[in-house]
């Protein structure tokens, strides 16, 4: 794979082969920016689990202290009266049937997740197909599946983020934006570090925090030292 010039000028500014210390490691990621934009800070953790296996499985939400610096546009499929509440809870698109022949027909995605009351779930399965591998999907797991729409609508407002450990043991994850600066990105990544651990599974033995690395969109990634967290 070839990088270009800026990215290969932040790489020689560090040992790519040190591991960071978490505030150390998101100086170093700052200052290895070279993007005229407002670029993300990610984080891609390698887990000690199998996701082959269901008991091995690592999901959940989190809302960062400091959002994600993102703006994110909720879909609500809900009636009558909970639909009305999504409406003052600040939702930005709200409806039933309409939204399903939408997105069926017009192929049309302009949004960022989707929440559901409990009794539109039968309607809204019938594109599960669709949203699902989009990850879009209400699932009351992660808390779009809920009569609450005002807490929910308001906790992905304000950075809720999920993670989730994909197929290769990797949880990729946003932290905020360059723009942050050091203690606001220090401290979404301390909440976001807490929830992960706290979520090992039983059944996961070993190391579970494998590696941990971060990295601005388009930037090189800065190992950090698990054992910190």
């Amino acid at each position: 794979m070839k990088h270009g010039k800026k990215y290969l000028e932040s790489v020689k500014q560090y040992d790519k082969f040190q591991l960071f210390d978490p505030r150390e490691g998101i100086e170093t990621v700052l200052a290895t920016h070279k993007a005229k934009f407002d670029e993300t800070v990610e984080i891609h953790i390698r887990l000690g689990v199998d996701p082959r296996h269901a008991d091995q499985q690592v999901r959940g939400t989190v809302v960062l202290p400091n959002g994600t610096g993102r703006k994110v546009k909720v879909l609500v499929f809900a009636k009558a009266d909970k639909a009305k509440e999504a409406q003052e809870a600040g939702a930005d698109y709200v409806g039933d049937d309409d939204l399903i022949q939408k997105i069926q027909k017009e192929n049309w995605f302009d949004f960022d997740v989707c929440v559901a009351t409990p009794d539109m779930m039968g309607v809204v399965g019938k594109i599960a197909r669709i949203l699902g591998p989009k990850g879009l999907m209400p699932n009351p797991k992660v808390g779009t599946v809920t009569n609450d729409l005002t807490k929910a609508i308001a906790d992905i407002k304000a950075g809720k983020v999920e993670y989730r450990v994909d197929k290769t043991r990797i949880v990729h994850c946003p932290i905020g934006k360059v723009s942050f600066g050091v203690d606001k990105l220090e401290e979404n990544l301390s909440a976001l570090m807490e929830a992960i651990i706290k979520a090992k599974p039983a059944a996961a033995k070993g190391t579970y925090l494998k590696s941990i690395t971060l990295a601005t969109t388009m930037g090189p990634g800065v190992k950090l030292n698990s054992i910190k967290f």
